[in-house]
């Protein structure tokens, strides 16, 4: 038979010393499987991600609905910031118009 090339050369000591580390290794990967794996970390695990998904879908809601402002905004407002009197007129007349009838609606009731 062969010998064996990688024979073990260690004393007893230092293979005690490795089993000692080996175990201390083992017991915090343990530890570390133990948290991950507890009830309340996942439960802080998916209220974090249930979180993160909320401030996504708000963050998109608001971007969308200021682009929509924007939009609006620049339409009754001219490049220096004064407001286009030929559009803002009729929309105010407009509004105060149908303020106008709902009070006389509500009136009559």
């Amino acid at each position: 038979m062969a010998e064996k090339a990688d024979q073990d050369t260690r004393t007893a000591a230092q293979i005690e010393a490795d089993i000692v580390r080996t175990r201390a290794q083992l017991a915090a990967t343990l530890d570390e499987l133990a948290v991950a794996v507890h009830p309340s970390t996942l439960v802080n695990q998916v209220k974090a991600q249930a979180k993160a998904a909320v401030d996504r879908t708000l963050g998109r809601g608001f971007v969308a609905v200021n682009r929509g402002v924007e939009q609006v905004r620049s339409r009754f407002v001219d490049e220096k910031g004064q407001p286009r009197k030929e559009l803002v007129l009729p929309v105010v007349g407009g509004a105060v118009a149908l303020g106008a009838a709902l009070v006389l609606l509500r009136r009559r009731k």
